[in-house]
């Protein structure tokens, strides 16, 4: 199996033109859509010129904090295969599940152990599970090693301020997926060389499930 991975935050044309025309593209790219704390969220008029760009071998993810039914309508017909969902009930991503006919993302954002039990409460509405940390908005990282031991019947994806220093083969032990942001960034924004240098060397780490 190879390990899969995510670019979040991306939020200019030239930056997803590259990714995904990159000999080794991502398996998904991350769009923040109504979270304007974030330095990385995306207006939806740039958000429609931004989707214009052919996503190729990509699948786009709509990056949603507890979404209202106004957002989920101005983006519904924009060509999202995902919907990463944070703060929000599992009643209320079944409903968005259903009416959108969207994939989801479920997101448990973890500062400890207790945390990492909120999945059972999303474990028939996810199609992947995300472990996060709670200060998502900051690239902030926690403890890896809560999630070691989780048996999912659900593909695992990974995020935390993930860096391409870090020792990622490693990180197939616990995920099937590394989501990466504020790693691939230089003074705030993404940096293109820092992008190529991820996904070479993801292309490279395979592991066994």
């Amino acid at each position: 199996m190879i390990l899969k991975t995510k670019i979040c935050g991306v939020s200019d044309t030239k930056t997803l033109a590259y990714i995904t025309n990159h000999n080794y593209p991502p398996q998904f790219v991350g769009f923040i859509v109504n979270y304007p704390k974030s330095k990385r969220h995306v207006n939806l008029d740039n958000l429609n010129e931004l989707l214009k760009i052919d996503k190729k071998k990509c699948l786009y993810v709509a990056v949603l904090v507890n979404p209202d039914q106004n957002i989920l309508e101005q983006i519904k017909n924009l060509p999202f295969d995902y919907y990463q969902l944070y703060d929000s009930s599992p009643e209320q991503i079944k409903s968005i599940k259903e009416k959108y006919q969207r994939k989801i993302i479920t997101a448990i954002t973890v500062k400890d152990k207790d945390d990492i039990k909120k999945f059972e409460l999303y474990s028939d509405i996810a199609d992947i599970f995300l472990f996060d940390s709670k200060g998502y908005e900051k690239s902030m990282s926690f403890d890896h090693d809560l999630i070691r031991d989780l048996n999912l019947q659900k593909e695992i994806m990974l995020a935390g301020n993930i860096q391409i220093n870090d020792d990622l083969e490693n990180l197939t032990e616990i995920a099937d997926i590394i989501d990466i942001s504020g790693g691939l960034e230089t003074y705030g924004l993404k940096d293109i060389s820092k992008i190529d240098i991820f996904l070479k060397k993801i292309k490279n780490i395979k592991y066994e499930t």
